[in-house]
């Protein structure tokens, strides 16, 4: 090779390796703090993992799903942390609550050990939770909520951001006693039974339905008729909030619950002509 060639190459080279070298770190001026600022986690998203612990830990550790959390079944319950609640872990999937959507982003996820259900000949068996774990949840849950300043109607199961394909965590969560604890919104008895009487003589119209669920928080398509979306996401509410039926089927009480969640207080309710 020629001494000048041989030059320039040399010179390039050297040119490309000097582009890549580091340099010095930034300097971070933290002398001031932006007083419009807020936590990335807007919300708690409770799942069951259909499986048991040690197949949970292998599932959520290995695989492309993660939840911040895992909290076992044993004797006594075991709570992993498996993603700081800085990141985002991959749990919730198509998700949509209010203005949100994938729901990952903006989420704590916390999987909890549990076998879901089991079909029998005489029907879904659903499996409930031990008391020693939601005693567990609710800890956890008090701590995340006063981190995060997350309220009330901001903790949510999976199947209420993706009714459509989740059930979990089922009928037999105890959504009553996270309301006991003030973690969760909870409808007023005495206005959901002075409701109910009003529905009872009048059901409301699926268009009715549909725009309670969507200002509860529900993503519906307002189509003024009962199809499959709706169902499913009457189906999530009443596991929620009316555990004993929950077939998706509009009725007195549902609306009742529906009208009192998204009502506030003294505000009059207009009915729907059916």
């Amino acid at each position: 090779m020629k001494p000048i060639l041989l030059s320039l190459l040399v010179a390039l080279l050297g040119g490309c390796a000097s582009t890549t070298l580091p340099g010095p770190p930034p300097h971070l001026d933290h002398s001031y703090t932006a007083r419009s600022q807020s936590s990335r986690v807007k919300f708690v998203v409770l799942h069951y993992t259909v499986s048991d612990t040690p197949r949970s830990i292998k599932i959520l550790t290995e695989q492309v799903v993660s939840s911040h959390y895992l909290l076992t079944d044993t004797a006594p319950p075991r709570i992993y942390a498996l993603v700081d609640e800085s990141r985002q872990a991959n749990h919730a999937g198509v998700s949509n609550w209010k203005n949100y959507t994938l729901l990952n982003s903006s989420s704590v996820g916390i999987e909890i050990v549990n076998p879901g259900y089991t079909d029998t000949p005489e029907g879904r068996l659903w499996h409930p939770f031990p008391q020693a774990q939601i005693d567990e949840l609710i800890a956890l849950l008090k701590q995340i909520v006063a981190r995060h300043n997350i309220p009330p109607e901001n903790i949510l199961g999976h199947n209420e951001i993706a009714p459509q394909r989740k059930q979990d965590p089922g009928p037999m969560f105890p959504w009553r006693q996270l309301a006991a604890a003030g973690l969760v919104a909870w409808p007023d008895g005495e206005r959901v039974a002075a409701q109910r009487a009003l529905y009872e003589r009048q059901l409301p119209d699926t268009a009715w339905f549909q725009q309670r669920l969507a200002q509860h928080g529900y993503a519906l398509a307002q189509t003024g008729t009962l199809d499959g979306a709706t169902r499913d996401a009457l189906v999530a509410f009443q596991m929620k909030f009316r555990q004993s039926l929950f077939a998706g089927i509009p009725d007195a009480e549902t609306a009742a619950i529906l009208d009192v969640l998204t009502t506030p207080a003294g505000a009059p309710a207009p009915l729907a002509v059916k």
